[in-house]
Protein backbone atom coordinates (compact mmCIF):
# COMPACT_ATOMS: atom_id res chain seq x y z
CA UNK A 1 0.00 0.00 0.00
CA UNK A 2 3.02 2.77 0.94
CA UNK A 3 4.40 1.96 -2.37
CA UNK A 4 1.14 2.58 -4.08
CA UNK A 5 0.49 5.87 -2.20
CA UNK A 6 3.52 6.98 -2.49
CA UNK A 7 4.27 8.11 -6.37
CA UNK A 8 0.74 10.19 -6.31
CA UNK A 9 2.39 12.31 -3.38
CA UNK A 10 5.93 13.02 -5.00
CA UNK A 11 4.03 13.52 -8.32
CA UNK A 12 2.12 16.28 -6.84
CA UNK A 13 5.20 17.28 -4.29
CA UNK A 14 6.55 21.30 -6.34
CA UNK A 15 9.67 20.91 -5.22
CA UNK A 16 10.18 17.06 -6.90
CA UNK A 17 8.78 18.76 -9.95
CA UNK A 18 10.84 21.35 -10.51
CA UNK A 19 14.03 19.33 -9.68
CA UNK A 20 12.82 16.85 -12.02
CA UNK A 21 12.44 19.50 -14.57
CA UNK A 22 15.95 20.89 -13.76
CA UNK A 23 17.42 17.28 -14.09
CA UNK A 24 15.72 16.83 -17.79
CA UNK A 25 17.21 20.16 -19.14
CA UNK A 26 20.82 19.51 -17.38
CA UNK A 27 20.74 16.35 -19.54
CA UNK A 28 19.37 17.93 -22.30
CA UNK A 29 22.41 20.47 -21.98
CA UNK A 30 24.68 17.71 -21.39
CA UNK A 31 26.20 19.25 -18.08
CA UNK A 32 27.69 17.19 -15.33
CA UNK A 33 26.66 16.60 -11.80
CA UNK A 34 28.04 19.39 -10.54
CA UNK A 35 25.93 22.04 -12.41
CA UNK A 36 23.16 20.17 -11.37
CA UNK A 37 23.90 20.45 -7.89
CA UNK A 38 24.99 24.05 -8.07
CA UNK A 39 21.42 25.36 -9.72
CA UNK A 40 19.66 22.43 -8.16
CA UNK A 41 20.34 24.08 -4.46
CA UNK A 42 19.35 27.42 -3.28
CA UNK A 43 21.61 30.10 -2.20
CA UNK A 44 20.80 31.06 0.71
CA UNK A 45 17.49 29.73 3.22
CA UNK A 46 15.89 31.64 5.98
CA UNK A 47 13.29 30.21 8.31
CA UNK A 48 11.85 32.90 11.05
CA UNK A 49 9.42 32.81 13.95
CA UNK A 50 6.36 35.53 13.90
CA UNK A 51 5.09 36.08 17.08
CA UNK A 52 1.65 37.76 16.71
CA UNK A 53 -0.21 39.40 19.06
CA UNK A 54 -4.09 38.57 18.35
CA UNK A 55 -6.77 41.17 18.62
CA UNK A 56 -8.06 39.97 21.85
CA UNK A 57 -4.60 40.00 23.70
CA UNK A 58 -3.26 36.19 23.07
CA UNK A 59 0.17 35.58 21.28
CA UNK A 60 0.75 33.22 18.87
CA UNK A 61 3.86 32.35 16.81
CA UNK A 62 3.97 31.78 12.86
CA UNK A 63 6.51 30.19 10.85
CA UNK A 64 7.99 32.00 7.58
CA UNK A 65 10.52 31.72 5.32
CA UNK A 66 12.35 32.90 2.53
CA UNK A 67 14.59 31.36 -0.06
CA UNK A 68 16.81 33.13 -2.44
CA UNK A 69 17.47 30.59 -5.42
CA UNK A 70 20.13 32.01 -7.81
CA UNK A 71 22.12 35.63 -7.32
CA UNK A 72 24.39 34.95 -10.37
CA UNK A 73 22.23 37.00 -12.84
CA UNK A 74 20.82 39.98 -10.48
CA UNK A 75 19.36 40.47 -6.97
CA UNK A 76 16.80 37.66 -6.00
CA UNK A 77 12.99 38.86 -6.75
CA UNK A 78 9.93 37.01 -5.71
CA UNK A 79 6.49 36.87 -4.33
CA UNK A 80 5.60 36.55 -0.50
CA UNK A 81 2.54 34.31 -0.31
CA UNK A 82 0.30 33.87 3.12
CA UNK A 83 -1.29 30.55 3.02
CA UNK A 84 -2.46 27.40 5.35
CA UNK A 85 -0.05 25.34 3.28
CA UNK A 86 2.81 27.07 3.15
CA UNK A 87 5.66 25.44 3.43
CA UNK A 88 9.78 25.36 3.07
CA UNK A 89 9.84 23.04 0.18
CA UNK A 90 6.92 24.83 -1.76
CA UNK A 91 8.64 27.96 -1.76
CA UNK A 92 12.10 26.25 -2.34
CA UNK A 93 10.28 24.90 -5.96
CA UNK A 94 8.53 28.65 -6.09
CA UNK A 95 11.93 30.44 -5.98
CA UNK A 96 13.43 27.66 -8.76
CA UNK A 97 11.10 28.53 -11.24
CA UNK A 98 11.61 31.93 -10.27
CA UNK A 99 14.99 32.11 -11.50
CA UNK A 100 14.05 30.44 -14.79
CA UNK A 101 11.30 32.37 -15.31
CA UNK A 102 12.97 35.78 -15.10
CA UNK A 103 16.09 34.03 -17.20
CA UNK A 104 13.67 33.21 -20.09
CA UNK A 105 12.41 36.66 -20.05
CA UNK A 106 16.14 38.40 -19.79
CA UNK A 107 15.42 40.31 -16.75
CA UNK A 108 18.30 40.85 -14.38
CA UNK A 109 16.92 38.86 -11.90
CA UNK A 110 17.84 35.41 -9.48
CA UNK A 111 14.76 33.65 -8.29
CA UNK A 112 13.62 33.87 -4.83
CA UNK A 113 10.04 33.34 -2.47
CA UNK A 114 8.52 33.71 0.84
CA UNK A 115 5.37 33.21 2.74
CA UNK A 116 4.11 32.49 5.91
CA UNK A 117 1.91 29.51 7.21
CA UNK A 118 -1.42 31.05 7.81
CA UNK A 119 -4.85 31.45 6.71
CA UNK A 120 -5.30 35.01 6.47
CA UNK A 121 -9.01 35.24 6.39
CA UNK A 122 -8.95 34.09 9.78
CA UNK A 123 -7.17 37.12 10.69
CA UNK A 124 -7.75 40.70 11.28
CA UNK A 125 -6.49 43.70 9.19
CA UNK A 126 -5.01 44.55 11.68
CA UNK A 127 -3.14 40.82 12.63
CA UNK A 128 -1.89 40.96 9.18
CA UNK A 129 -0.56 44.35 9.36
CA UNK A 130 1.53 42.92 12.88
CA UNK A 131 2.79 39.43 10.63
CA UNK A 132 3.88 41.12 7.77
CA UNK A 133 5.90 44.22 9.92
CA UNK A 134 7.65 41.12 11.98
CA UNK A 135 8.28 39.20 8.70
CA UNK A 136 9.89 41.93 7.86
CA UNK A 137 11.99 43.15 10.38
CA UNK A 138 13.43 39.61 10.55
CA UNK A 139 14.43 39.35 6.93
CA UNK A 140 15.77 42.97 6.88
CA UNK A 141 19.58 41.44 6.52
CA UNK A 142 18.12 40.16 3.48
CA UNK A 143 15.90 42.42 1.75
CA UNK A 144 16.84 45.84 -0.28
CA UNK A 145 16.28 46.82 -3.68
CA UNK A 146 19.70 45.93 -4.87
CA UNK A 147 19.91 42.05 -2.90
CA UNK A 148 16.12 40.90 -2.74
CA UNK A 149 13.23 42.30 -4.13
CA UNK A 150 9.50 40.53 -2.78
CA UNK A 151 6.19 41.22 -4.61
CA UNK A 152 2.61 40.09 -3.68
CA UNK A 153 1.73 36.34 -4.24
CA UNK A 154 -1.54 34.28 -3.06
CA UNK A 155 -2.88 35.83 0.12
CA UNK A 156 -1.11 38.86 0.12
CA UNK A 157 -1.89 42.08 -2.08
CA UNK A 158 -0.26 45.92 -2.52
CA UNK A 159 -1.41 46.99 0.58
CA UNK A 160 1.08 44.22 2.35
CA UNK A 161 3.89 45.71 -0.23
CA UNK A 162 3.14 49.43 1.65
CA UNK A 163 3.46 47.50 4.82
CA UNK A 164 6.91 45.82 3.82
CA UNK A 165 8.05 49.08 2.09
CA UNK A 166 6.69 51.40 5.08
CA UNK A 167 8.94 48.67 7.65
CA UNK A 168 11.82 48.25 5.92
CA UNK A 169 11.96 52.10 4.90
CA UNK A 170 11.48 53.40 8.91
CA UNK A 171 14.31 51.04 9.75
CA UNK A 172 16.70 52.19 7.23
CA UNK A 173 15.79 56.05 7.72
CA UNK A 174 14.86 57.00 4.47
CA UNK A 175 11.93 55.72 2.06
CA UNK A 176 13.18 53.30 0.01
CA UNK A 177 10.67 52.67 -3.08
CA UNK A 178 12.13 49.97 -4.70
CA UNK A 179 12.35 47.41 -2.18
CA UNK A 180 9.63 45.76 -2.88
CA UNK A 181 7.31 45.83 -6.06
CA UNK A 182 3.30 45.44 -6.69
CA UNK A 183 3.06 48.38 -4.46
CA UNK A 184 -0.08 51.26 -5.02
CA UNK A 185 0.35 53.54 -7.61
CA UNK A 186 0.40 56.30 -4.88
CA UNK A 187 3.75 54.70 -3.75
CA UNK A 188 5.44 54.44 -6.49
CA UNK A 189 3.88 51.23 -7.83
CA UNK A 190 3.87 50.95 -11.55
CA UNK A 191 0.71 51.23 -14.11
CA UNK A 192 -0.54 48.14 -15.43
CA UNK A 193 1.25 46.44 -12.59
CA UNK A 194 -2.35 44.69 -11.38
CA UNK A 195 -3.03 43.15 -14.33
CA UNK A 196 0.41 42.16 -16.15
CA UNK A 197 0.34 38.33 -15.05
CA UNK A 198 -3.61 38.02 -16.87
CA UNK A 199 -1.92 40.03 -19.71
CA UNK A 200 0.91 37.99 -19.86
CA UNK A 201 -1.34 34.47 -20.27
CA UNK A 202 -3.73 36.26 -22.38
CA UNK A 203 -0.97 37.03 -24.61
CA UNK A 204 0.46 33.68 -24.96
CA UNK A 205 -2.63 31.47 -24.68
CA UNK A 206 -3.84 33.78 -27.87
CA UNK A 207 -0.44 32.72 -29.45
CA UNK A 208 -1.05 29.32 -28.66
CA UNK A 209 -4.40 28.46 -29.79
CA UNK A 210 -3.34 30.35 -33.32
CA UNK A 211 0.12 28.25 -33.64
CA UNK A 212 -2.76 25.24 -32.98
CA UNK A 213 -4.83 26.79 -35.79
CA UNK A 214 -7.49 27.35 -33.26
CA UNK A 215 -9.34 31.00 -34.00
CA UNK A 216 -9.11 33.19 -31.76
CA UNK A 217 -12.99 34.92 -31.61
CA UNK A 218 -15.45 32.11 -30.86
CA UNK A 219 -12.28 29.66 -29.04
CA UNK A 220 -13.83 28.68 -25.91
CA UNK A 221 -12.15 28.60 -22.51
CA UNK A 222 -12.54 27.86 -18.60
CA UNK A 223 -10.28 29.31 -15.99
CA UNK A 224 -9.39 27.96 -12.79
CA UNK A 225 -9.16 30.58 -10.09
CA UNK A 226 -10.72 33.72 -9.79
CA UNK A 227 -8.35 36.00 -7.97
CA UNK A 228 -4.63 37.57 -8.91
CA UNK A 229 -4.60 36.24 -12.11
CA UNK A 230 -7.68 34.28 -13.59
CA UNK A 231 -10.30 37.03 -12.90
CA UNK A 232 -7.82 39.76 -15.27
CA UNK A 233 -7.44 36.64 -17.11
CA UNK A 234 -10.66 35.68 -18.01
CA UNK A 235 -11.90 39.87 -18.71
CA UNK A 236 -9.23 40.02 -21.01
CA UNK A 237 -10.12 36.39 -23.04
CA UNK A 238 -13.52 37.58 -23.25
CA UNK A 239 -12.48 41.29 -24.78
CA UNK A 240 -10.72 39.11 -27.30
CA UNK A 241 -13.87 36.88 -28.61
CA UNK A 242 -13.12 33.69 -26.54
CA UNK A 243 -16.22 32.45 -24.97
CA UNK A 244 -15.39 31.63 -21.38
CA UNK A 245 -17.63 28.57 -20.54
CA UNK A 246 -16.85 28.54 -17.01
CA UNK A 247 -14.68 29.66 -13.72
CA UNK A 248 -14.24 28.59 -10.35
CA UNK A 249 -12.78 29.44 -7.47
CA UNK A 250 -12.05 28.25 -3.55
CA UNK A 251 -15.54 27.97 -2.93
CA UNK A 252 -16.67 26.64 -6.02
CA UNK A 253 -17.63 27.07 -9.67
CA UNK A 254 -20.06 28.00 -12.71
CA UNK A 255 -20.78 27.27 -15.93
CA UNK A 256 -22.23 28.83 -18.78
CA UNK A 257 -21.94 26.81 -22.25
CA UNK A 258 -23.19 30.00 -24.30
CA UNK A 259 -20.89 32.02 -22.44
CA UNK A 260 -20.35 33.69 -19.27
CA UNK A 261 -21.22 37.43 -18.89
CA UNK A 262 -17.72 38.15 -17.36
CA UNK A 263 -18.40 41.81 -16.33
CA UNK A 264 -21.87 40.91 -14.71
CA UNK A 265 -19.74 37.93 -12.97
CA UNK A 266 -16.99 40.32 -11.79
CA UNK A 267 -19.40 42.74 -10.15
CA UNK A 268 -21.03 39.40 -8.58
CA UNK A 269 -17.88 38.43 -7.03
CA UNK A 270 -17.52 42.22 -6.01
CA UNK A 271 -20.72 42.10 -3.63
CA UNK A 272 -20.68 38.50 -2.72
CA UNK A 273 -16.95 37.47 -2.31
CA UNK A 274 -17.25 34.69 -4.64
CA UNK A 275 -18.58 33.34 -7.89
CA UNK A 276 -20.75 30.90 -6.27
CA UNK A 277 -24.53 32.11 -6.59
CA UNK A 278 -24.06 34.15 -10.03
CA UNK A 279 -27.80 33.71 -11.11
CA UNK A 280 -26.29 34.25 -14.91
CA UNK A 281 -25.11 30.34 -14.71
CA UNK A 282 -25.52 26.87 -13.61
CA UNK A 283 -23.34 25.46 -11.00
CA UNK A 284 -21.09 22.95 -11.46
CA UNK A 285 -20.97 20.04 -8.90
CA UNK A 286 -17.22 19.48 -8.29
CA UNK A 287 -14.54 22.86 -8.69
CA UNK A 288 -12.61 20.04 -10.37
CA UNK A 289 -15.11 19.21 -12.98
CA UNK A 290 -13.76 22.49 -14.75
CA UNK A 291 -10.91 21.03 -15.64
CA UNK A 292 -12.22 18.69 -17.56
CA UNK A 293 -14.91 20.34 -19.81
CA UNK A 294 -14.39 20.10 -23.54
CA UNK A 295 -12.92 23.63 -24.36
CA UNK A 296 -9.96 25.16 -26.84
CA UNK A 297 -8.05 26.73 -23.30
CA UNK A 298 -8.04 25.68 -20.13
CA UNK A 299 -6.52 28.46 -17.73
CA UNK A 300 -5.34 26.85 -14.72
CA UNK A 301 -4.76 29.98 -12.22
CA UNK A 302 -4.94 28.83 -8.99
CA UNK A 303 -2.13 27.02 -7.21
CA UNK A 304 0.16 23.66 -7.88
CA UNK A 305 -0.42 20.59 -8.70
CA UNK A 306 -4.16 20.83 -10.08
CA UNK A 307 -3.48 18.62 -13.15
CA UNK A 308 -1.75 15.38 -12.12
CA UNK A 309 -1.59 11.64 -12.50
CA UNK A 310 -4.84 11.00 -11.51
CA UNK A 311 -6.61 13.39 -13.45
CA UNK A 312 -4.51 14.08 -16.66
CA UNK A 313 -6.38 12.06 -18.73
CA UNK A 314 -9.95 13.69 -18.07
CA UNK A 315 -8.65 16.81 -19.10
CA UNK A 316 -9.99 17.84 -23.05
CA UNK A 317 -8.64 21.03 -23.73
CA UNK A 318 -6.48 21.60 -26.55
CA UNK A 319 -4.18 24.30 -25.02
CA UNK A 320 -3.30 25.20 -21.38
CA UNK A 321 -2.04 28.09 -20.41
CA UNK A 322 -0.61 27.73 -16.87
CA UNK A 323 -1.84 30.96 -15.20
CA UNK A 324 -0.39 29.16 -11.50
CA UNK A 325 2.87 28.14 -10.70
CA UNK A 326 3.28 24.53 -11.11
CA UNK A 327 -0.16 23.31 -12.20
CA UNK A 328 0.96 20.59 -14.01
CA UNK A 329 3.35 17.78 -12.18
CA UNK A 330 5.74 15.80 -14.65
CA UNK A 331 3.56 13.03 -14.66
CA UNK A 332 0.73 14.65 -16.18
CA UNK A 333 3.05 16.48 -18.85
CA UNK A 334 3.76 13.00 -20.02
CA UNK A 335 -0.01 12.14 -20.69
CA UNK A 336 -0.91 15.19 -21.75
CA UNK A 337 1.63 15.16 -24.20
CA UNK A 338 0.46 11.58 -25.80
CA UNK A 339 -2.67 13.43 -25.84
CA UNK A 340 -1.71 16.05 -28.09
CA UNK A 341 -2.45 19.23 -25.88
CA UNK A 342 -0.14 21.83 -25.90
CA UNK A 343 0.88 23.23 -22.72
CA UNK A 344 2.44 26.89 -22.47
CA UNK A 345 4.58 26.29 -19.27
CA UNK A 346 3.99 28.84 -15.95
CA UNK A 347 7.78 30.46 -16.70
CA UNK A 348 6.74 31.68 -19.89
CA UNK A 349 2.92 31.83 -19.86
CA UNK A 350 2.43 34.34 -16.21
CA UNK A 351 5.82 35.57 -16.57
CA UNK A 352 3.84 38.80 -17.40
CA UNK A 353 3.96 39.41 -13.62
CA UNK A 354 7.73 39.89 -12.88
CA UNK A 355 8.12 41.32 -16.11
CA UNK A 356 6.21 44.45 -15.12
CA UNK A 357 7.78 44.34 -11.46
CA UNK A 358 11.31 44.25 -13.36
CA UNK A 359 9.63 47.74 -14.86
CA UNK A 360 8.44 49.41 -11.51
CA UNK A 361 11.66 48.73 -9.86
CA UNK A 362 13.00 50.44 -12.86
CA UNK A 363 11.27 53.43 -12.86
CA UNK A 364 11.33 53.67 -8.73
CA UNK A 365 15.32 53.69 -8.97
CA UNK A 366 14.81 56.45 -11.66
CA UNK A 367 12.35 58.35 -9.79
CA UNK A 368 10.25 58.25 -13.60
CA UNK A 369 7.40 56.62 -14.02
CA UNK A 370 5.41 55.80 -17.34
CA UNK A 371 2.13 55.73 -19.01
CA UNK A 372 0.43 52.72 -18.47
CA UNK A 373 0.68 52.10 -22.46
CA UNK A 374 3.57 51.77 -22.61
CA UNK A 375 4.01 49.08 -20.12
CA UNK A 376 1.19 47.18 -21.55
CA UNK A 377 3.26 47.56 -24.92
CA UNK A 378 6.79 46.92 -23.38
CA UNK A 379 5.22 44.04 -21.93
CA UNK A 380 3.54 42.59 -24.97
CA UNK A 381 7.19 43.10 -26.78
CA UNK A 382 8.33 40.76 -24.28
CA UNK A 383 6.46 38.22 -23.68
CA UNK A 384 6.36 37.73 -27.68
CA UNK A 385 9.87 37.60 -27.69
CA UNK A 386 9.97 34.90 -25.36
CA UNK A 387 7.13 33.41 -26.77
CA UNK A 388 8.85 33.14 -30.23
CA UNK A 389 12.14 31.89 -28.96
CA UNK A 390 10.63 29.13 -27.23
CA UNK A 391 8.28 27.99 -29.91
CA UNK A 392 11.56 27.62 -32.23
CA UNK A 393 13.96 26.29 -29.90
CA UNK A 394 11.17 23.38 -29.39
CA UNK A 395 10.70 22.22 -32.72
CA UNK A 396 14.41 22.57 -33.57
CA UNK A 397 14.82 20.36 -30.91
CA UNK A 398 11.80 18.28 -31.36
CA UNK A 399 10.87 18.61 -27.46
CA UNK A 400 7.69 20.14 -25.54
CA UNK A 401 7.40 23.94 -25.00
CA UNK A 402 8.04 23.10 -21.19
CA UNK A 403 10.83 21.35 -21.54
CA UNK A 404 12.45 24.16 -24.59
CA UNK A 405 11.80 27.05 -21.71
CA UNK A 406 13.59 25.14 -18.81
CA UNK A 407 16.22 24.17 -20.82
CA UNK A 408 17.00 27.98 -22.59
CA UNK A 409 16.37 29.25 -18.97
CA UNK A 410 19.11 26.86 -17.35
CA UNK A 411 21.37 27.51 -20.09
CA UNK A 412 21.16 31.19 -19.26
CA UNK A 413 21.74 30.75 -15.63
CA UNK A 414 24.41 28.75 -16.37
CA UNK A 415 26.29 30.86 -18.49
CA UNK A 416 26.21 33.37 -15.89
CA UNK A 417 27.63 30.81 -13.33
CA UNK A 418 30.61 29.92 -15.78
CA UNK A 419 31.43 33.75 -17.10
CA UNK A 420 31.55 34.59 -13.00
CA UNK A 421 33.52 31.52 -11.62
CA UNK A 422 33.59 29.95 -8.61
CA UNK A 423 34.35 32.10 -5.84
CA UNK A 424 37.00 31.65 -4.18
Amino acid sequence: MTATLAAPVQDRNPLVAARSQLADAIALLDYGPGMLDMLGTPRREVTVSVPLRRDDGSVEVLIGHRVQHNLSRGPAKGGVRFGPHVSLDEVRALAMWMTWKCALVNIPYGGAKGGVTLDPRQYSRGELQRVTRRYTSELMPLLGPTTDIPAPDIGTDEQVMSWMMDTYSVNRGHTVLGVVTGKPVALGGSLGRASATSRGVVHVALAALGHRGIAVRGATAAVQGFGKVGRDAARLLADAGVRVLAVSDQYGAVHDPAGLDVPALMEHVDSTGSVVGFAASEPMDAGDDLLYLDVDLLVPAAVEAVINADNAHRVQASVIAEGANGPTTPAADEVLAEAGVLVVPDILANAGGVIVSYFEWVQANQAYWWSEDDVNARLAERMQSAWEGVVAYAERRAISLRRAATTLAVETVANAHLARGLYP
